[in-house]
């Protein structure tokens, strides 16, 4: 991190400080090192001993944690000439962000998101880790009411904001599609003159100070065929082979462009756990683990792609309640429910109240499920494991995985 003078801190709460200036910050004691600055947010309190004793430089119990780390991340941005890239979108922002990262990691000093980095807690550790060489920034933008994008982008001030997807998630903050499309605005409308946007078709708009990218529209996907991926900035072989990240890597490759990077030939990129991850399983088969969350859209497409990645072979999709949906969750898990029957799986294991909507064995608890999932999964299969983050899913995942080991 950009070294931060002690004296900037103490208006924010507790400070205790054996030097001059931080070089790091963490909110995880077991994660400091040597010159960090340890901010005890939700109980963090009892954890400063093993932070001093892990070499932090200082420790600060804020008065308002989430207040105290937006400060420090301003003041370090305050102090970063790096140029920075905001992207957002109901799904698909942590895969597109590690595209983009993938592209111009090899090109300019980057920085991206680690994992999901995408809330008031997230972000400012993400700018936190800027040096003075960084150039490049690549930040997640959370969505979960109206005014957070624009908080956070308030404190990141990015040139380049990137919507990636608009759908009816979230809904229990902000009611409706169109209240979605309000709230992502709030990335563009915190964009400066000159800056560039890069939304969906269809997408409003409302400056005409910004240029402005509107995917499958002014940019597309000409074809998929794994490897290969055909758009509008011409042929690149791909390390994936979900169809549905086609128009991500498109928003990864308008955003490369943006910022004047060379389009590498070859996109290999290496995804945040729980999504699109692929593993071995016994006698041939195959476990995608897309766990991270899900959404209706979502559950299609990763049903599409098991069906895909199949190709023969028996098929098990284990699906979990979604959340967030507000009024929509019923229809929603109606939707799922349709998707199953349209695109067919071999078995279904349902996992939580809600999804018992979509058929198949049904299992209310994560526990129950992996007594199912293990009585139901062959050798050879191709397994499917997705559902809510709150559902904890990846227990299965890592259940079977314990088998195939």
């Amino acid at each position: 991190m950009i070294p931060l003078p002690v004296d900037e801190l103490r208006d924010l709460g507790e400070l205790a400080a054996s030097a001059a200036a931080v070089t790091g910050v963490r909110v995880d004691s077991r994660l400091v090192a040597a010159g960090d600055l340890f901010v005890a947010v939700t109980g963090g309190e009892a954890y400063l001993d093993d932070a001093r004793a892990r070499g932090a430089a200082a420790t600060l119990v804020p008065r308002d944690a989430f207040a105290a780390l937006a400060a420090i991340a301003r003041s370090v941005r305050d102090r970063s000439s790096a140029r920075v890239v905001g992207i957002t979108g109901s799904y698909g922002k942590t895969t597109t962000k590690d595209m983009l990262a993938a592209i111009a990691g090899p090109q300019a000093r980057t920085v991206a998101a680690e994992r999901s980095f995408n809330n008031e807690v997230g972000l400012p550790l993400t700018l936190c880790r800027l040096e003075l060489d960084t150039e490049i920034c690549i930040v997640e933008l959370a969505m979960r009411g109206f005014g957070q994008i624009a908080e956070l982008a308030a404190v990141a001030r990015p040139e380049l904001g990137v919507v990636v997807a608009v759908g009816k998630v979230h809904l229990e903050k902000v009611g409706s599609l169109e209240g979605v499309v309000r709230a992502k605005s709030e990335l563009v409308a915190a964009l400066p003159p000159g800056g560039t946007a890069i939304v969906p078709a269809g997408f409003p708009v409302d400056r005409d100070d910004l240029e402005v990218v509107r995917v499958d529209e002014d940019v597309r996907v000409e074809s998929f065929e794994p490897p290969l991926l055909r758009t509008t900035f011409g042929q690149f072989e791909v390390s994936f082979t979900a169809r549905h990240l086609a128009v991500n890597a498109l928003c990864a490759l308008a955003a490369a462009r943006a910022l004047g990077l060379e389009l590498p030939q070859r996109l290999d990129v290496q995804f945040s756990d729980m999504r699109n991850q692929e593993l071995e399983l016994p006698g041939g088969g195959l476990l995608i683990n897309d766990a991270w969350n899900a959404n209706p859209v979502s559950m299609r497409a990763a049903l599409e792609h098991l069906r895909d990645r199949a190709a023969g072979r028996r098929t098990v999709a284990v699906l979990g309640d979604m959340a967030e949906l507000g009024a929509y969750s019923e229809e929603g898990h109606l939707e799922v429910a349709l998707a199953v029957a349209e695109v067919g799986v071999d078995v279904l294991v349902a996992v939580g109240p809600q999804a018992r909507a979509y058929g198949g064995r049904w299992a209310p608890t994560l526990d129950e499920a992996i007594v199912l999932v293990r009585e139901e999964v062959r050798p050879g299969d191709c397994v499917l494991v997705k559902g809510a983050r709150s559902m904890g899913l990846e227990g299965i995942a890592a259940a079977l995985t314990n088998v195939a080991a």
